[in-house]
This record gives structure tokens, C-alpha cells and sequence, in this order.
């Protein structure tokens, strides 16, 4: 079922006009009161009938009909100040409004880098200024950021349907191909772009907040990680190290699980070659739960660091056949995630060769400092 077609609402008086009408009512209404006063209260002693002295004496009707033609003199003047001192103030009040709104026209046509920029001292114009340039500065970011993402992502998903479709081509000119080698080598090509293809999911997901928030223990899924990597571990001789406190969050197990997923892994690939280790341990303060994964490896400056959480960025150079080269994606997702679930990550470069990775998370009932 369709959704009727809604008729365009006709356009109703200005807020200009509004204003000045108001002034204008107010003044006016004043002049009244105030011509009202003074015929209540001092006409009232004026007697309404002849008044015999030695010269003339006006009595109460001799001073209405006189008085009544210039208050209404009055009146029209005081109306046409009012219409016209509201009508400047009014314009006055309402210039930040259209300067907002005349930003928001900019914003709406794709203009994000222009700013509001509003002057003066700080009132309740200038506050909504400042907050909506803010705004603005972050869906700028915002849209860079999903720009960038969304180049580097198509260029991630190209290669592998290019390096399949040269694959191809090359096998079927070659008529001495190795089946088997071609096979095992799609299979490989196949399996990275599904990996991606999902990372990019888990990404948008993350993103979207789309999931239900329950209680969980991030300690028990810190141990679930390093018993479901310990293989990998083992095969490139890192020794895992998993403690801590029971740390209760509210948030989606799966979600979070791919969070210390990612975070262990990284720590295993990104490490020494031999003797390397991984240490993971959860904290629980009064106001917020601290997951914080620890790997040694290469000394890494803080240049380097700082880029780690940006979508498709890698670690460190591999080799053509690591099994777990990833995406690029890794730290991207543990930062979404966070985000997704009002936490935050923080990246510190160990200075004896390695990274500390800390993630924080809300503490689901925080208790007070003691």
C-alpha cells in the first residue's frame, strides 16, 4: 500500500512579519492602557456639566472631544512605530537564523565545508551556530571518511576478480596448465574476497548498530578467542597470556567476540618472528571496563600508529604467502564496534617494540569512587 501523495502546504506568514505584528500589538496595546488610565483616572474628577466662572472652563465633554482626535493621532503613530522598529528588530533577531538557514541550503546542495561562523557575544543564536557547525565539520569528516572507505573498499574487491580473470585468461591460452595449481590458487583468490566481502558486513554492521545489548563477560570471551587462535599461535611460536577481572559490559557477544577476534589475531601476525608474545588482560573501574591486548614486535613511530584504525591500512608488510594476510580491516572493525558501543579505542606504541591496544567500554552499572 502506497502512501498518498501529500499536497505542498500553502506558505504561511513570515517569522519576520510575526515578530513585527507582535511588536506592534504590544506597543500598541501599551498606548491604549496607557490613554485609558489617563481618561479613568483624572476625567473622572472633571465634572460633565457646565462650568460657570469668569472664563471658559472646559468640563469632561469638552475635554473628551478634544482629547479623542489626538489619541487617535497617537494611536496611528505608535503604530507605525511599532510596525516599523519591529519590523528592523525583528529583521535584526532573525539574521543568525538565516544565516543558518542559508548554511543549511549550502548543506543540502552537497556543501559541507562552508561554516556558520557566527559572531557576537554567546547567546541561544549563537549557540545553535556553534552547534551546527560542528555538525557540519562532522558529517564533512563523516563523508570523507565513507568516501575514502568506499574507494579503498572497491579497489580491495577489484583485485581479486582481477587476479582470477587474469588467472583465467592465462590458463586458457596455456595448454599445458596445472588444473590442480590453478584451482588451489582460485580457491585461495575466492577465499580473500568472501574474507573481505564479510569484513566489509561486520564493518556496516557495527556501524548500522543494528543488534540487542545483553550482559556479557568479556573475560570469558577473551578466553574463547585465545583458545580458537592458539593453533596460529602456536605455528609462529607466540606464547598467549590471558587474565584479568570479570568484566561485565552490555553488548552484542557476537560483536564483541569479533572485537577481541580481531585484536588477538592482529597481535599474533603482527609480532616477532620467534618468542613473541601476546598478553590480554580486562580491568573494571568505577566508571568504564578496559580491555587491553599487548603484543611485542617491531618498534613502531607515532605516525605509524595513528593510521592503524584507518580502514585498509595493514600493520606491517607480509609475504605473498601468509596465510593471514587480512584486509586491512582488523582494527577498523575493533574501532567501530567500540564506537557502536559507546566505547573507544586507544592505540600507544610499546617502547620496546610492539602495540598496546586498549579498548573502553561503558561499565553497564558504574559504582561510585570510593
Amino acid at each position: 500500500m502506497t502512501d498518498p501523495v501529500r499536497k505542498p502546504r500553502r506558505r504561511g506568514m513570515s517569522a519576520r512579519w510575526k515578530l513585527t505584528l507582535s511588536y506592534a500589538g504590544v506597543v500598541v496595546v501599551s498606548g491604549i492602557g496607557l490613554l485609558a488610565a489617563v481618561a479613568l483616572y483624572l476625567l473622572r474628577y472633571v465634572p460633565d456639566v457646565a462650568i460657570i466662572a469668569d472664563r471658559f472652563v472646559p468640563n469632561r465633554s469638552d475635554l473628551i472631544r478634544a482629547f479623542v482626535p489626538v489619541a487617535i493621532v497617537m494611536m496611528l503613530v505608535l503604530l507605525a512605530i511599532g510596525l516599523g522598529g519591529g519590523w528592523l528588530i525583528a529583521g535584526r533577531m532573525l539574521a543568525p537564523l538565516d544565516r543558518i538557514g542559508k548554511a543549511a541550503q549550502l548543506a543540502a546542495q552537497g556543501s559541507l565545508s562552508h561554516r556558520v561562523a557566527l559572531e557576537g557575544p554567546r547567546d541561544e543564536f549563537r549557540d545553535l551556530a556553534d552547534v551546527f557547525d560542528s555538525m557540519l565539520e562532522q558529517l564533512e569528516a563523516h563523508i570523507a571518511e565513507q568516501q575514502r572507505f568506499a574507494a579503498n573498499a572497491s579497489h580491495e574487491l577489484r583485485t581479486p576478480l582481477a587476479i582470477s580473470q587474469t588467472m583465467l585468461e592465462v590458463a586458457r591460452n596455456d595448454p599445458d596448465r596445472d588444473v590442480d595449481a590453478l584451482i588451489d590458487r582460485l580457491h585461495e583468490v575466492n577465499a580473500r574476497a568472501i574474507e573481505l566481502t564479510e569484513a566489509l558486513l561486520m564493518l556496516s554492521r557495527a556501524e548500522r548498530r543494528t543488534f540487542t545489548r545483553e550482559p556479557i563477560d568479556l573475560s570469558l570471551l577473551t578466553e574463547e578467542s585465545a583458545e580458537t587462535l592458539l593453533p596460529l599461535a602456536e605455528r609462529r611460536g607466540v606464547a598467549i597470556d590471558v587474565g584479568g577481572d570479570t568484566a561485565n559490559v552490555l553488548g552484542s557477544p557476537a560483536l564483541l567476540q569479533q572485537l577481541i577476534t580481531n585484536l588477538v589475531h592482529n597481535a599474533i601476525v603482527h609480532n616477532l618472528a620467534e618468542g613473541g608474545t601476546v598478553t590480554v588482560r580486562t580491568h573494571v573501574l568505577p566508571e568504564a571496563v578496559a580491555l587491553v591486548v599487548e603484543n611485542t614486535g617491531e618498534v613502531l613511530p607515532a605516525h605509524r600508529v595513528a593510521t592503524l584504525a584507518e580502514p585498509f591500512q595493514r600493520g606491517a608488510e607480509r609475504t605473498r604467502g601468509d596465510d593471514h594476510v587480512g584486509v586491512g580491516l582488523g582494527l577498523a572493525i575493533v574501532q567501530r564496534i567500540a564506537q557502536a558501543h559507546d566505547g573507544s579505542l586507544v592505540l600507544t606504541a610499546r617502547e620496546s617494540g610492539g602495540l598496546n591496544v586498549t579498548v573502553w567500554l561503558p561499565h553497564p552499572f558504574p559504582r561510585p569512587l570510593a
